[in-house]
């Protein structure tokens, strides 16, 4: 079954410390309204190969930060749904799966494991009495008359599962869900930067069931490019026309890039914004060449939202091919083209 209390923590960095157990985490202490909890992060798998993948960005911009903004500290309980605050690594278009890499638990000399890595980012906010962290995840305590093992305060209490909740297989297959993925973002008021680690296994598959999160092929896809199950196709979502000069209904249009060295069949194939309401799908058709670039008008129902929002290439087997984000800040300026 999916995740059962899944949601997101807003708090305050306490300390940290790298756990050299027989299964390795990275362990965050954290307080929000006089309560302290502890964030377990994996940095080794179970399953093999162990190393996890891992994706660190700097700048961070999505929708979403708009949402997270607005919680209280404290740990807040998520509806697992499309439009929500839910992360979902496939479907709500956080990152580019290529841009995740393996990384090792350990490796001797500074900036170069899993642990390292997270230290880089954590440190910062541990230094900032502003920051505030909001880690993705499922909740487990209060644990009445138990101090934490690591930290020590008591009762324990803290999130774990702080990486892709979906597309496994095997002993981790109930753990799957739709819009229950687990993150670590960091927010700096000062500067208004916001930070966002993203951690997978390389055991799980990138293209899953929208329903049960299950795998839909058994090849999972840890490196660039197509892996053996994957759709060999390279087009990209290179440009959006949010918000065209004039009142609504305006003629927004979606920019393509066929990447690939072969001409592509777009027939049966369709971009999808989930996040207007009801959801905007545009189907698509004719020939794209190689390297060539197509302008897609959109068509109402189909639209784009001006509060920022996503948008998704489905191949004509319903398989995600690329997808992009915008934000409330981008969308709103007017006639200016959102280059992804």
């Amino acid at each position: 079954m999916p995740l059962k209390r899944y949601g997101v923590l807003r708090a305050a960095v306490i300390d940290r410390r790298i756990e050299t157990t027989d299964t390795p985490h990275y362990q965050i202490h954290l307080r929000a309204a006089g309560v302290d909890y502890r964030a377990a992060v994996n940095v080794r798998s179970q399953q093999s190969p162990p190393d996890l993948l891992y994706l660190g960005l700097d700048r961070f911009q999505h929708p979403v930060t708009d949402k997270l903004r607005d919680l209280p500290d404290g740990f807040n309980e998520l509806e697992s749904r499309s439009g929500g605050t839910a992360l979902d690594y496939i479907r709500g278009n956080l990152f580019q799966r290529e841009q995740m890499r393996p990384v090792p638990t350990a490796a001797p000399g500074p900036e170069n494991d899993l642990g390292d890595f997270l230290d880089h980012y954590v440190q910062r906010a541990l230094g900032d009495p502003g920051a505030r962290a909001y880690v993705f995840g499922e909740a487990w305590g209060p644990e009445q008359n138990k101090p934490d093992k690591i930290f020590g305060f008591a009762p324990g209490n803290g999130v774990h599962d702080v990486h892709m909740n979906q597309g496994n297989a095997g002993q981790f297959a109930g753990d799957n869900g739709v819009h229950q993925d687990g993150a670590l973002l960091l927010h700096f008021p000062a500067a208004d930067d916001w930070v966002a680690v993203f951690l997978a296994f390389q055991s799980q598959v990138f293209h899953t069931d929208d329903i049960t999160g299950h795998p839909l092929s058994t090849v999972p896809h840890p490196g660039p490019g197509p892996g053996p199950s994957e759709p060999d196709h390279l087009i990209r979502i290179v440009a959006a026309l949010v918000n065209p000069v004039g009142p609504a209904p305006e003629p927004e249009t979606v920019t393509l890039l066929n990447a690939s060295p072969a001409e592509i069949d777009l027939t049966g194939w369709s971009l999808v914004s989930p996040t207007t309401q009801p959801v905007s799908r545009q189907p698509l058709e004719g020939r794209l060449g190689a390297g060539a670039i197509v302008q897609v008008h959109l068509t109402p129902p189909a639209a784009l939202g001006n509060r920022g929002g996503t948008l998704t290439l489905l191949d004509a087997d319903g398989l995600k091919v690329d997808g992009v984000a915008w934000t409330a800040d981008q969308g709103r300026r007017e006639g200016w083209t959102v280059v992804f």
